[in-house]
């Protein structure tokens, strides 16, 4: 069955000096969030961007899409930590998403844990809406 999510965003001036909130989310999990051109093109200053969000929901997705390869291989992990960093360059746009991971996964080894996490990055849904688009990346370290 399909699923629907909805972010809605009131926006108030100009890009440079401008400002937004992401009002409401389906869930109601977070909100309201500030966004800001200095926030996605300079610094944070404690504002949102859209990239930090595209960047949550890839290495969110990316967890969920490893620990299922993993648990189907008869390897659950004990614990995943994954991180995306999302690079946006001004006037070109998103470019690249490199995700790193740390695994504690008894029972497998390090060449198969490299495998499982490049498995994982290109059948991650958010990977698959991002591919063809920006360079994907990933960094499997597996944990003792």
């Amino acid at each position: 069955m399909a699923t629907e999510r909805r972010a809605d965003v009131t926006w108030s001036g100009d890009l440079m000096t401008g400002s937004g909130t992401i009002t409401r989310v389906t869930s109601g999990a977070f909100g309201p969030l500030k966004v800001s051109w200095p926030s996605r093109a300079e610094e944070p200053n404690g504002l949102t961007s859209p990239e930090e969000l595209i960047a949550s929901a890839h290495a969110s997705c990316y967890c969920m899409a490893l620990s299922a390869a993993l648990a189907k291989a008869g390897t659950p992990p004990t614990e995943l930590r994954a991180s995306a960093t999302v690079t946006f360059v001004p006037g070109t746009g998103i470019t690249r998403s490199a995700l790193t991971v740390v695994g504690v996964v008894p029972g497998i080894d390090a060449r198969a844990f490299d495998a499982a996490a490049e498995g994982a990055k290109d059948g991650c849904p958010v990977s698959s809406a991002l591919r063809g688009n920006v360079e994907l990346s990933i960094e499997a370290t597996l944990e003792s």
